[in-house]
């Protein structure tokens, strides 16, 4: 029995520094998981039992059981290698339809654009059409396909402009100095934006910002010669600086411009004093009304394509500084390209407020044709491509299929196992979901390996390995001594 029992030994520590070498061999092997050696004792069958007195026949191997515990994140430089931080494992295929399971996420695009790993199995997941990902689908091989390679062109159709007119800036009489673009005197302000035909070229859109004066104030007497004051019902909107046009002043009908030095809530005074009489009439001043004229141009033209004079939509501020009309988008004219069509601007964020004129938002949702630039896999496995244009699109979504007993499963090499009965398969599902782990891009999974332990371990099975082998010694040199009874 005692040859029996060592010899048992010998064979449970030799089974296990195997799987230890394995464990060493694999310390470096992207998603590998470590096998540990669980062990049993024996007892020989007897009909007549044995009770407390009867002696066990020695140990053996019960099961190779790998341990499926999370190994270290390490960033790589391919963007579609992918590592799982959690449970799971990727979805693969091979070109039989096998289906196969692993955590190495070291992937590549082959010659037809599928996503596969070093043996040519495609990973599989839901596949995104125009860019966005149907669940409702069975998993099929993640393909960058030639559709995928170039993002078309957007036309512009929306535009949003939102900015800051300067409440101290002076007024400008559209009637007086009419609108041109080419004149800077003609208005106060402008930006520009981009905008993108159907074809993708790109046109440039200003945008001119040309404050209104305010409305002529009517004085019922008019100022006396060599005057400096004039009296209003209200000097609302005017301020010190601003200019006022006295009709019939300074003499032979001419106007005299003069300008304010202080203002009470219904007087204007001002300089110089004028020298002739003034007559009852409106006078005229450059102070800035609430109302600002908004021109169009696109490459120059006019839009709408009339008169430069002709304004694409007028804003109006309350006294507070906001916007109180338009209350919506404003439609334009007809784009002066090919097949142009009117776009909606939304001036709706703009504001009237003192200090400087700025630009807080201008944006426009058209774009030029792009081709793909790069890819990155999210958390939640959609593989997003980036494209030349600066747009982004969805082109798959990886899946994570999760087991109840990840023990169950039969490792066939390559990092890769395979489905059995005892696995119980949860089925796939995207990352980050039923439990499932999540997903990074340009990473992969380290072997959960511990070196350090393994190498203790590997000397405490070559111990024990020694003292097996003792046993069969002893007892070789105990029936030595009985063959040598005479």
């Amino acid at each position: 029995m005692s040859f029996q029992q060592g010899l048992s030994g010998l064979n449970s520590s030799a089974k296990q520094l195997d799987s230890i070498g394995n464990n060493v061999a694999n310390a470096s092997t992207v998603g590998f998981k470590q096998s540990q050696t669980q062990f049993a004792d024996a007892y020989a069958a007897s009909l007549s039992g044995g009770g407390s007195l009867q002696t066990g026949s020695g140990s053996r191997v019960a099961a190779i059981a790998q341990q499926f515990s999370q190994g270290t994140v390490s960033t790589t430089n391919n963007p579609l290698d992918t590592a799982i931080s959690g449970a799971g494992f990727f979805r693969l295929t091979d070109p039989n339809g096998a289906i196969f399971y692993s955590r190495n996420g070291q992937f590549h695009e082959d010659k037809n654009g599928y996503i596969v790993n070093s043996l040519g199995h495609n990973v599989t997941g839901y596949e995104a059409v125009g860019g966005v990902v149907s669940q409702v689908q069975p998993p099929v091989a993640l393909q960058i396909s030639a559709l995928d390679k170039s993002n078309p062109p957007k036309v512009t159709s929306t535009a949003t402009v939102g900015v800051n007119l300067s409440s101290t800036e002076l007024g400008i009489s559209n009637t007086a100095t009419p609108f041109n673009p080419l004149t800077s005197t003609t208005y106060n302000k402008s930006t520009a934006l981009a905008l993108y035909d159907s074809a993708g070229a790109s046109h440039v859109a200003s945008l001119y910002f040309q404050r209104q004066p305010l409305a002529a104030f009517t004085v019922a007497a008019a100022p006396a010669p060599t005057t400096t004051t004039v009296s209003f019902a209200s000097t609302a909107g005017l301020a010190v600086g601003n200019t006022l046009t006295l009709p019939n002043g300074g003499g032979a009908g001419v106007p005299s411009t003069v300008t304010i030095t202080a203002l009470t809530a219904t007087t204007a005074t001002y300089s110089p004093a004028t020298v002739a009489a003034v007559a009852a009439d409106s006078i005229t001043t450059n102070a800035g009304s609430n109302t600002w004229n908004v021109f169009l141009t696109v490459d120059g033209t006019s839009v709408p394509n009339v008169a430069p004079a002709t304004a694409m939509t007028t804003m109006v501020f309350g006294n507070s500084g906001a916007l109180t009309s338009p209350a919506a988008a404003v439609t334009t004219g007809t784009m002066p390209w090919t097949g142009g069509a009117t776009i909606t601007v939304d001036l709706t964020q703009s504001t009237q407020y003192a200090g400087t004129f700025n630009v807080n938002s201008l944006t426009q949702n058209g774009y030029a044709a792009g081709t793909l630039s790069g890819y990155s896999t999210g958390a939640d496995g959609i593989i997003l491509g980036r494209y030349t244009n600066g747009q982004t699109q969805a082109l798959g979504q990886m899946l994570l299929t999760n087991f109840s007993n990840p023990q169950g499963l039969q490792p066939v090499g390559n990092n890769e196992w395979v489905e059995t009965v005892a696995a119980g398969i949860l089925g796939p599902l995207p990352p980050g979901t039923s439990g499932r782990g999540v997903l990074q891009s340009s990473a992969v999974e380290d072997s959960n390996v511990d070196l350090t332990a393994e190498l203790v371990n590997m000397i405490v099975a070559q111990r024990m390995y020694q003292a097996n082998a003792q046993t069969i010694k002893a007892q070789d040199q105990v029936l030595q001594t009985i063959v040598n009874l005479k």
